[in-house]
Order: structure tokens, then C-alpha cells, then sequence
């Protein structure tokens, strides 16, 4: 694997000549708004010709590539399962749990990085190769990163078993060799392949001796005249000591076994034992720990840090974690020289082996191209207690705050603002003002993203939130005319005033249409009418036709005229009423009582004479004609009943 090479990004503004107008900004949400402005840049003030422009400039423009959506949904369930277990860490198993989370946190950026890699090989398009091949060289860099980090921080290896898990990190990030193996292994004689001995070299390398030796074994089948060397060489390969994970030596006594095997190999190179095959000669020298013959396989190294650990293999195999700096130092300065300077990652993971942890994020913060690696990095070794003494270095809690820009990120995208929510919920300072200041900027698009917000909110008692978004989907329901659901948001939004404004319109299209809209929400207001009178009201009066209709002429009768005597009906919608206890005046049955006859006539008396309390009727023919006609079967009920009491008086 070549060094990747991680740039700090620059920003462009796409159309923007700035050798041309001179440019201003503005910080939006989640975002910069560029404008050109109209003075020339000498500054004399006159106007440049053509038109100012407004661009804008995401904060993190990563959120919208389409391909590193997997980065982001997949990850988030890692940080919500890693909050939501934080009591169960506890103990010896802790450190494992958390190694583990790490580990699913690297696969996670691996296999989005194998999606990136077929994506880049799948299309044609130029710029499109470009971005992916640019996401992939971030991504591999990322990986890279946390991997050490998760040893040195994470896993805390100790001596020993630390420098094995350097060499599982080099052998999992510089793969070159691979390609170069199946290319050797499939020829009809790999021991005459020009690549045979770089394979060999690599191999011896990164530790690989087992392999090497296969290798080697093939040059010893197809050269009888080597044998004895290589019989010899095969014999310090498989001596050769290494720590093992399972503590069944010291680390005095593997350092006793070493310093003899390295002893025995230096004795074979000083005796010129390999002089006459100056391959197996450079194998041996670098088993020997000669920096210089390492250094003769620069190319197949490719860079510093897979030096420093050949280094380390053959030299310092127990080296303890707080010597590693010195060795990482000066294995750059070595493998680099003086020609070359250090790149951003190389910054990054020497900062790393010196055990820095705040300039490592700060590093990664600056040359990487989004906040998702630090963020969810930050969070997993505030986990591992790590970062108590950098929050009073940097001046605040830093996992909070990066975890604040990478959610803010999120949410400026359409639908990963779903995932800032869990981000925002697991920041105890400051995440609960931030999730409001969001919630109150998503666009409300459909009713079914209103909805999700909508729960969000009232999960986390964000009343204030909540009758907000009611009130907007609520306006936009009533300027579409769907009554119906600008009542549900009203409603919902504990919103007497706009309950009010609705009903006033259900009663207005009841009055030119004849009947009700939305009979199934009308009919299950419950308690929900109590919200205001008016609201009342339309779910009485709603509540009387069904009663009618059912044919509960009684019951009918006695809930409309309370409906009137209360008070509760709006003036301007008595005579409906009225007209409406026609077809009750004139059923065969006698259904107003002589009390609640009059109390109807003194109803029709107030609305067409007014009192000093009511709004005066202005009345046309045809409300003149039903006054006349109110007033006659109000006259022809009271006389029936008056007929029917007294022969009941009578008997």
C-alpha cells in the first residue's frame, strides 16, 4: 500500500472567481453563505459590472455523498449500543467489551471503503472515479489511524504482546504483497520470478516467517547448491523467539532467547556464511537488526512506520509503550531524510506514538474531511477514561463538542438528521439546546416527516417544540382547505384559539354544504372538544345529528336546546339551529315540552328583536319566511302540548 496521503481539505466555491469580485461570508446553521460583493478590490468603491451571486459552502459536504451512507447508519448503532451498556463495562471485561466495539467500529469503515473501491472501478465517469478514489485513500488513512489507536489506547497492549498487534497493524495496511504473491505462486517456476526475492523480503519483513520460509524452500528445491544455506537460514527463521499473548514467558526470559538467537545470526554474517547468495546474505543481515540492509528495501517498505516496526521486530522486540516514540522518531527521520518533510499523517501517528491524544484528534480534526472520525473516536476513549485530563487542557468536554459538530452536520441533510437525534440525546451539557435549535430548522415537508419530528419531540417533553410544529402544519392544512387535519394539529397542538378558527370554518362549510367533512375525526373528539366552546359546540351539534338520526327525537331535542340556552352556540348560527328543530316541531309526537317550547320561542324573539347583549339580525325574505314558519309551529307545538298536559292533568 502506498502512504496515503491526507491533505487538509480545501474549500472551493464552485462559479466563484475571486480573482475577479471580492468575496464576503456568512455562517449559516450548518453551513458558510459566500456572496461576491459589488466593490472592485482596489478599493475605490465603484460598482463591478454584472450581478452579485450567493453561494453556499456545506460545513460537511461528506454527509451527502451517497456512498458513505453505510459509514454513518452503521456507526450509529455502534455509538447508541456502546451508551446504552456503559453500566454493564465494568470489571476485567471491560477493556475486551471496548476493544470489541473498536474493532466493529473498523469494520464498519472497511467495508464502506470495499464499497467505495467498486464503486470508483464501476464507472466511467471521471470525476466520479476521482471523488471515490479520494474517499478511499481518506478511508484506508481513517482505518489506519484508529487501529493504532485502539492498540496503544483502546487495548493498551503491554510490552511484548504490543509489538505483535504492530505487526498485525502493518501486515493489515500494507497489502502490496499480496498482489505480488499470486503473481509469483502462479507461475510454472516462482523461484525464477524476477518478483520471487521481493516477495521473500516483504515477508521477512513484516514477520511473516512461516510464509518466507515456504517461499524459500521452492529457491532450495530448484538450486540443490543452496541447501546448506538455506538449511541454515530456515533454522534461524524458525528459532527465531516472539512474544505470544498467552504469558508463558517473562519478558526476561524471551529477551535471554532472543539476544542468543540474534547473537547466532550476527555470528553467521560476520563468518561470511551466506556470502555467495547476497539474497539469503540481505535476509540474514536484516534478521540481525542492520538498519541498513532494511533500509536497502525502502520501496518494498514503502514508509516510515512499516520500517519502524521491521525495526522493532529485529532490535527491540519487548519495547515498552512509553519507548515507542523515540524508535518512531527516529525511524522517520531515517526512512524520510532530510529531502523529505512529514505529511499530515505522518503528524497523526507520530503524535499517536507519543501517547498525545489531544493533538491526534486536533490533527485528525484539521486534515480530515468530516467530523465522523473524531467524533465517534473521542467518544470511545472517553469510554476507556482517557480524556478526563485533556477536557481541562482544552477548555470545555471535547467528546461533547465534537460530537455537537458531527451531529449539527447530520443534521443539515434531508434524512441523517434522524441519526443527530441519538447524538444530540448522549451530550449532557449543551445536547438538549442544540436539539432544539435543530429540531426547529428541518423543513417540514409531508406530513409524515412533521409526524416523526412530532415524536421525537414528545418523547423528550419538547413542549414548546411540539406546539410549534402543530401550529405550522396546522396554518399549512387550513390554507389547503383540509380542515380535517389542520383540527387533528390544532388539537394536537393544545391550541384553543386556532381549535376555534377551524371550527368557526366547519360550521361556515356545514352552512353552504349541507353536511359535515371528516365525520370520523368530528365524531371521536372526546375530551378533546373541551379545548374550547366553540369546539364544544361543533362536537355537539355533530353529536345532535347523530341522535337524530338514530331517531332519539327526545334526547335530540333537549341536547339542541341546550346548545342554545347555554350559550354555546355563536349567535350567527341560531337560526340554523331553529331551522333545525323543525322537523322535531312537526313529528307526530309531541317532543318539545310546554317549558322548552317557550324557552325556544323567547330564543326566536332575542335573535330577530335583539337584545343589548346580542348582534341584531339582519333578516332577508327568505329568513323573514322562516321566522314566520318557526313561529307557526312553535304556536301549533304549544297548543298540542298544552292539549296533550291537560288531558293528562284530566285523567
Amino acid at each position: 500500500m502506498e502512504e496515503v496521503d491526507v491533505e487538509p481539505p480545501l474549500v472551493v466555491v464552485p462559479g466563484a472567481d475571486p480573482a475577479c469580485r471580492q468575496l464576503c461570508f456568512e455562517w449559516g446553521p450548518a453551513e458558510v453563505l459566500v456572496c461576491e460583493t459589488r466593490f472592485d478590490r482596489g478599493g475605490g468603491g465603484d460598482a463591478a459590472p454584472g450581478s452579485s451571486r450567493v453561494f453556499v459552502v456545506r460545513r460537511d459536504q461528506d454527509i451527502y455523498i451517497q456512498t458513505l451512507r453505510k459509514l454513518f447508519n452503521e456507526s450509529h448503532g455502534i455509538f447508541v449500543g456502546l451508551q446504552r451498556c456503559e453500566e454493564e463495562l465494568a470489571g476485567k471485561s471491560r477493556r475486551a467489551q471496548l476493544v470489541q466495539v473498536s474493532k466493529n467500529y473498523r469494520s464498519v469503515i472497511r467495508a464502506c471503503m470495499e464499497d467505495m473501491h467498486r464503486a470508483a472501478a464501476a464507472t466511467r465517469d471521471p470525476a466520479l472515479h476521482s471523488q471515490y478514489s479520494t474517499q478511499v485513500s481518506i478511508l484506508s488513512a481513517m482505518e489506519l489511524i484508529w487501529n493504532l489507536c485502539e492498540i496503544l489506547f483502546v487495548e493498551a497492549a503491554a510490552a511484548g504482546p504490543l509489538l505483535l498487534r504492530l505487526l498485525d497493524w502493518i501486515r493489515l495496511h500494507v497489502c502490496d504483497v499480496d498482489s505480488m504473491v499470486r503473481e509469483v505462486l502462479s507461475s510454472e517456476n516462482p523461484s525464477k520470478h524476477k518478483l520471487f526475492w521481493n516477495v521473500v523480503d516483504v515477508f521477512v519483513l513484516q514477520g511473516r516467517m512461516d510464509e518466507a520460509r515456504h517461499l524459500l524452500s521452492k529457491e532450495a528445491t530448484a538450486n540443490p547448491t543452496s541447501m546448506s544455506m538455506y538449511k541454515i537460514l530456515d533454522d534461524l527463521m524458525m528459532k527465531m523467539p516472539v512474544p505470544n499473548l498467552g504469558n508463558t514467558q517473562t519478558l526476561t526470559e524471551l529477551e535471554l532467547k532472543w539476544q542468543h538467537w540474534h547473537e547466532e545470526c550476527q555470528r553467521y554474517i560476520r563468518d561470511g556464511t551466506f556470502a555467495s547468495n547476497p539474497h539469503m546474505e540481505s535476509i540474514c543481515k536484516i534478521l540481525g537488526g542492520d538498519e541498513n540492509a532494511m533500509l536497502e528495501k525502502k520501496e518494498l517498505l514503502t514508509t516510515w512506520y512499516h520500517f519502524l516496526v521491521t525495526r522493532l521486530l529485529y532490535s527491540h522486540p519487548t519495547v515498552k509503550p512509553m519507548e515507542l516514540h523515540f524508535y518512531a522518531q527516529s525511524s522517520m527521520d531515517l526512512f524520510l531524510g532530510e529531502e523529505n518533510s512529514p505529511e499530515p499523517l505522518d503528524t497523526i501517528l507520530m503524535a499517536a506514538f507519543e501517547f498525545e491524544l489531544h493533538q491526534v484528534i486536533k490533527e485528525c480534526s484539521i486534515a480530515l474531511s468530516n467530523w465522523w472520525f473524531v467524533a465517534h473516536l473521542t467518544d470511545l476513549l472517553d469510554h476507556c477514561k482517557l480524556l478526563q485530563s485533556h477536557n481541562l487542557y482544552f477548555g470545555s468536554n471535547m467528546r461533547e463538542f465534537l460530537l455537537l459538530e458531527y451531529a449539527s452536520g447530520l443534521f443539515s441533510h434531508h434524512s441523517l438528521w434522524q441519526l443527530g437525534v441519538d447524538y444530540f440525546d448522549h451530550c449532557r451539557e449543551y445536547g438538549r439546546v442544540y436539539l432544539e435549535l435543530h429540531i426547529e430548522r428541518i423543513p417540514l415537508n409531508t406530513e409524515q416527516k412533521a409526524l416523526k419530528v412530532l415524536r421525537i419531540c414528545e418523547q423528550r417533553h419538547m413542549h414548546e417544540q411540539v406546539r410549534s410544529i402543530c401550529k405550522i402544519m396546522a396554518m399549512k392544512a387550513l390554507r389547503n382547505n383540509r380542515l380535517g387535519s389542520a383540527l387533528s394539529w390544532s388539537i394536537r397542538a393544545k391550541d384553543a384559539a386556532f381549535a376555534t378558527l377551524i371550527s368557526d370554518r366547519f360550521l361556515k362549510d356545514y352552512c353552504e354544504r349541507g353536511c359535515f367533512s371528516d365525520l370520523d375525526l368530528i365524531d371521536n373528539l372526546g375530551p378533546s372538544m373541551l379545548l374550547s366552546d366553540r369546539l364544544t359546540f361543533l362536537g355537539k351539534y355533530r353529536e345532535f345529528h347523530r341522535l337524530y338520526g338514530e331517531k332519539r327525537f327526545s334526547e335530540a331535542a333537549k341536547l339542541l336546546l341546550m346548545l342554545m340556552t347555554a350559550h354555546i352556540a355563536p349567535c350567527s348560527f341560531w337560526m340554523t339551529l331553529l331551522t333545525d328543530a323543525l322537523p322535531l316541531l312537526e313529528q307526530k309526537e309531541v317532543i318539545f315540552s310546554a317549558e322548552q317550547t317557550y324557552e325556544l320561542m323567547q330564543c326566536l324573539e332575542d335573535l330577530t328583536a335583539g337584545k343589548p347583549d346580542k348582534q341584531k339580525l339582519l333578516v332577508d325574505d327568505v329568513e323573514t319566511m322562516k321566522v314566520e314558519m318557526l313561529r307557526l309551529a312553535l304556536a301549533r307545538n304549544l297548543a298540542r302540548v298544552i292539549v296533550k298536559e291537560g288531558t293528562l292533568e284530566g285523567s
